[in-house]
């Protein structure tokens, strides 16, 4: 009886080592890794995903193996990042501003209107890159167990709506979708409507039913999701460059290697530049589909007035985030 205790033991230890990350302990056979995101089929998130998996199975000889779980199959952003956090999955990504609920400064890789372009937001949410990542990265560590290892692009958000809007005014009074985190309720505010928090699952029939009157996401993320089916305009705002980062459990980290930790590293950089081409070669095919399914784009050569979107919205952030400034300067200052 103590014989098989023993062994039942020595294998349950074996086990957390090997696929719970146990510590500093070093996985040292094939590794099994949990990836979830909401992101769903024909999506460049749901690409990027996909491919990492194939890269690091390849260049880590089968080492590691990524198992992807999308369209929020493991659960919402709140849920899938809880899972992460206790180690139920290992890995997954969405927007930084989700990881804020364990650490509010990192949501500030989210804010709006901070970016000059997608290169740019791709080197300022690099860990290799970034030293305002690399120190906010340490504080989550910290506060949450969790951290941030690459980051992917999917192209600057737009607002939608069932009416035409040229500024903060024409949203007033409006229910406007956010994603259902602190930073995007300061920026639906800002820009004039009434944040409404609805999981992107629910969005097509919060759209369709009324019970919100717009949203906002990259133009690509629009088509695939056919938001424009249910929505006759988008304003070309260019708010925010939608930049996902992807965060694994620390103890899953730290039981890799060195050298399959600079290998998925790789991976996710090869992988970041991709998704960059990507949205480039896809954004305008998109807009023509969507145009010519009857959608009505506005911008500023038909009136629309960004520059009051930009002011409003960075009002209301300084105020909901004052502590920010000095990250913002240093994340617009990076080259």
């Amino acid at each position: 009886m103590k014989k098989l205790l023993l062994v039942s033991i020595m294998l349950c230890m074996l086990f957390g080592v090997v696929f719970a990350g146990g510590g500093s302990d070093k996985a040292q056979g094939p590794v099994t890794l949990r990836y979830a995101h909401v992101g769903i089929a024909g999506e460049i998130q749901t690409r990027c995903a996909d491919e990492f998996a194939d890269m690091v199975k390849q260049r880590t000889n089968g080492m590691i193996t990524i198992q992807v779980f999308p369209n929020s199959q493991l659960g919402g952003a709140n849920e899938m990042v809880d899972g992460v956090k206790s180690g139920a999955i290992s890995m997954g990504h969405h927007d930084f501003a989700t990881l804020g609920k364990f650490l509010t400064d990192i949501s500030v890789f989210n804010a709006p209107y901070i970016y000059r372009d997608g290169p740019h937001a791709l080197a300022a949410t690099n860990p290799s890159t970034s030293p305002v990542l690399q120190k906010i990265n340490e504080d989550l560590v910290k506060a949450a167990g969790l951290r941030v290892i690459g980051s992917n692009y999917r192209g600057a958000r737009h607002l939608s709506a069932n009416s035409a809007v040229y500024s903060p005014d024409d949203l007033r009074g409006k229910k406007i979708r956010g994603t259902p985190v602190e930073l995007w309720m300061s920026m639906i505010k800002g820009m004039g409507a009434i944040p409404t928090p609805v999981e992107i699952t629910e969005l097509y029939t919060a759209l369709l039913t009324g019970l919100v009157e717009g949203q906002e996401n990259p133009i690509t993320n629009i088509y695939t999701q056919k938001f424009h089916e249910v929505q006759t305009h988008i304003m070309l705002t260019g708010h925010m460059q939608s930049i996902l980062c992807i965060f694994v459990n620390e103890n899953v980290w730290k039981s890799l290697s060195a050298e399959n930790q600079r290998i998925m590293g790789d991976c996710m950089e090869e992988m970041a530049r991709k998704t960059l081409q990507w949205t480039n070669e896809q954004e305008a095919p998109v807009k023509k589909a969507m145009e010519d399914y009857g959608v009505k784009f506005i911008d500023e050569s038909n009136g629309l007035k960004n520059d009051l979107f930009r002011q409003a919205v960075n009002a209301q952030i300084a105020i909901d985030f004052p502590n920010w400034t000095s990250y913002i300067r240093d994340i617009q200052n990076m080259r």
